[in-house]
């Protein structure tokens, strides 16, 4: 199974389409700006890191070219952190490349896929249900 997983793991794919990589937390953080702007007290809370540590994740991002601080509409002290042009631009790379099934799976009967969707159903729920202990 570990030796399946690292010969398709997309991640170098990604970095080489990316020209950079999405490691330490950059990844998740831009997925979820995806859903809207967000306050860096927001994404140091959603990804249980501390302010200083949001704001390097940013930092990084956004001398990408992938987010930009904008102020707040309703506070000035704040700023929003909101994904550019580049930044959805990254996402729809990164969509196309980790979401595209590795050609093993393409080359499944239509039962074995059956098999196959139902253990990794069962995998997910098991997973999620941990999360929640």
């Amino acid at each position: 199974m570990q030796r399946f997983v690292e010969a398709h793991s997309r991640r170098g794919e990604l970095a080489e389409a990316l020209g950079f990589r999405l490691g330490g937390g950059r990844g998740k953080v831009l997925l979820q700006l995806r859903g809207g702007p967000m306050t860096l007290g927001q994404i140091a809370a959603a990804h249980n890191v501390d302010a200083p540590y949001a704001t390097l994740i940013v930092d990084k991002l956004e001398a990408h070219g992938l987010v930009e601080r904008r102020p707040h509409p309703d506070d000035r002290r704040r700023k929003l952190v909101t994904l550019t042009e580049a930044g959805h631009q990254a996402i729809a790379t990164a969509d196309a490349i980790l979401l595209r099934p590795p050609r093993a799976v393409e080359a499944l009967t239509p039962d074995e896929l059956g098999q196959l969707t139902a253990l990794l159903t069962r995998l997910t729920a098991a997973d999620e249900a941990g999360a929640e202990d």
